[in-house]
């Protein structure tokens, strides 16, 4: 299992951008835009853990190993209202990236631990630590095919 990021919810990216590159150094890595869903997501690296991690910063997708923080923005709703995440909710999810997500997640099962997204599409799941961190799994590589019991699982509570 290879580390991949933590992400943090951001209501004004332009400000966060601003203090985590200008602040603190951070370099912007890879941005997302996804109009259907009306989010950004930008991903930022360290100069000097780019440099230990011998890679250009152009590399696609982002390699593990390379420490970052997604910076997660919902746009605002038609009404121009940012969404208010309350101090515990601004801090997203930790990420991993699994060789097999339904033997992972069969694991996890075996222990007790619900999933709260399974692996519907053989490539994306989140769990939730007991102190109840949300944890995305990813599918190394290509999704893996969809197949039972996964492909029919509901998803139960947050995640």
């Amino acid at each position: 299992m290879d580390f991949l990021h933590t992400m943090v919810r951001v209501t004004d990216i332009d400000a966060s951008l601003k203090f985590y590159c200008d602040g603190l150094g951070l370099k912007e890595m890879r941005r997302v835009e996804n109009e259907n869903g009306r989010f950004t997501l930008v991903f930022l690296a360290s100069e000097p853990d780019l440099k230990r991690s011998g890679l250009k910063g152009d590399e696609y997708p982002l390699p593990s190993g390379l420490p970052m923080i997604e910076l997660t923005y919902n746009w605002p709703d038609e009404n121009g209202d940012v969404p208010d995440y309350g101090g515990a909710r601004n801090f997203g999810h930790l990420a991993y990236r699994v060789d097999d997500i339904y033997e992972t997640c069969q694991h996890l099962m075996d222990l007790g631990v619900t999933l709260n997204r399974p692996p519907r599409d053989g490539n994306m799941a989140f769990v939730r630590s007991p102190d109840n961190i949300s944890i995305e799994l990813l599918q190394r590589g290509d999704r893996l095919e969809a197949k039972e019991p996964w492909a029919s699982m509901e998803n139960i509570g947050s995640w």
